[in-house]
């Protein structure tokens, strides 16, 4: 499974998914707690966070094997 550096925390766990005819699993991620980890690691507030992640880590394809990232509560994209 793939893992995305520097989120470790914000791992929920794995998801077994279909792709095409195989079972992946997958690592899943808590949106919200990414965006924690860069508003104290490196000093981001609430917007620049999202951002960071949307532009550098959801439009990122790594494959077969590109990890989930899950909002539970994005305030984010309510608006849209």
């Amino acid at each position: 499974m793939l893992k995305i550096d520097g989120f470790d925390d914000a791992i929920i766990g794995p998801a077994l998914v279909w792709k095409g005819n195989q079972r992946v699993d997958l690592l899943v991620y808590d949106g919200e707690e990414m965006r924690s980890i860069l508003m104290l690691r490196d000093g981001m507030d609430s917007e620049e966070a999202r951002e960071y992640i949307a532009f550098n880590i959801e439009d990122a394809y790594m494959g077969e094997d590109t990890p989930i990232i899950v909002w539970r509560e994005d305030e984010w994209r309510l608006d849209e």
